[in-house]
């Protein structure tokens, strides 16, 4: 089968590889009719190189059409529709039972210290191949897959693998009060979606934070109130104008650990990226730092006894945190990956309605055959031609 394979930083290519098969009782193997390209994607393709190998399988973002599966498996059967969750949960454990599955407790990536394992993302998470592919095996089949129906277009239901769930946990965490308002740093596919959220779940203010005009525009058009971080040069100072003169109640943080204004965390990442792949890795995991601009931005916005919710990923060991001034505005925070199955009862239904309530069908702003991938992630890192989020076709 041909699948989206790195090569190095900045080196994806469409290799040629085995097709899956099953292998364990709980298997299936999916053949992949979409699949997106996250922004999380883009740390693989630059700075979580130290944590890869080469040929590894990239993309957590799939959906397609059930091809086999294991005796194990009886949710679904061969020619269902389904979305693939991109963190690989079993659903019975203790952290699945309460509504953890990205700490599921059968498959944490415990040699590593870390939680559930993930399709397409580092041997961190367990180096499992990943969905940007014609075929996918899925683990824990038994539980993982969300049967869809047949009849909408992919883009209805795609985005449940990931970016719909991470937006609604983000929101959810975020605490936004009824009516409240809520600053969202960050207008990509996932601060889009949480813009959107925050407004069907009464948030009486959204605004939202970016520097590029396409991704600006789009949130506009969804009712959400927008600051051009290269028009200013305070966005707290602005967002407490606009907010009472005391800051948002909730600041989501869509941005995480590449953000924009922060030279020092970008040198050293830079330097990490140029060490040999054992040293970097040794480093990266001991001693790494983020680019923090955006998460000190979102502290500074949020309003004394605030919530922040980080939904970006970060990375960083050793990240500087201004403690004093988090334990003196009281702020909670809360953070983490998506707990995908845990929200599908709340989301499923709304991708579904024939109104499109959250504008799935409005999001991805390219199309692109699978073959295309390499371009597809250089325009997606660059933010060329109005990429905002873009979906491969097998």
């Amino acid at each position: 089968m041909k699948a989206v394979a790195w090569h190095g930083k900045r080196d994806v290519r469409v290799d040629t590889v085995p097709d899956p098969r099953i292998e364990e009782p709980a298997d299936a193997v999916v053949r992949i009719t979409s699949t997106g390209i996250c922004g999380s994607d883009l740390h693989l393709y630059e700075v979580l190189g130290p944590f890869m190998e080469e040929g590894d399988i990239l993309g957590h973002e799939p959906m397609g059409v059930v091809e086999d599966v294991g005796s194990g498996v009886d949710s679904i059967k061969q020619g269902d529709r389904v979305v693939v969750p991109f963190n690989i949960s079993c659903g019975h454990c203790y952290m699945c039972s309460n509504g953890l599955q990205s700490q599921c407790e059968t498959t944490q990536v415990r040699e590593q210290g870390k939680g559930a394992a993930l399709f397409g993302y580092t041997k961190l998470y367990g180096r499992v191949p990943g969905g940007q592919a014609e075929y996918l095996r899925v683990f824990q089949a038994q539980y993982g897959p969300i049967k869809v129906p047949e009849g909408p277009p992919d883009e209805r239901f795609v985005y449940l693998s990931d970016v719909v769930p991470t937006a609604w946990q983000a929101v959810e965490y975020a605490a936004v009060p009824d009516g409240g308002s809520v600053v969202v740093f960050g207008l990509g596919p996932i601060g889009q979606m949480c813009c959107r959220i925050a407004r069907h779940r009464g948030a009486g203010r959204v605004i939202g934070v970016d520097l590029v005009s396409e991704r600006l525009a789009l949130a506009a058009r969804y009712g959400a109130s927008t600051l051009d971080m290269r028009e200013h040069a305070d966005i707290p100072a602005v967002a407490r104008d606009m907010t009472d003169g005391r800051g948002a109640d909730s600041v989501i943080d869509a941005v995480g650990m590449e953000a924009h204004g922060a030279p020092v965390g970008k040198l050293a990442q830079q330097f990490v990226g140029v060490l040999p792949k054992p040293v970097a890795a040794k480093l990266a995991e001991r001693a790494g730092i983020d680019r923090l601009s955006v998460l000190y931005q979102a502290i500074d916005t949020v309003r004394r006894g605030g919530t922040i919710s980080l939904s970006g990923v970060y990375g960083g060991m050793v990240d500087p945190l201004p403690m004093m001034e988090l334990f003196d505005k009281q702020i909670q925070l809360r953070m983490g990956q998506a707990n995908v199955r845990r929200w599908i009862d709340d989301v499923l239904p709304l991708v579904q309605r024939d109104d499109d309530p959250l504008g799935v069908e409005d999001l991805a702003t390219h199309r692109l055959p699978l073959a295309e991938a390499p371009d597809a992630y250089r325009m997606f890192q660059h933010k060329r031609d109005g990429a905002i989020k873009v979906l491969l076709q097998p």
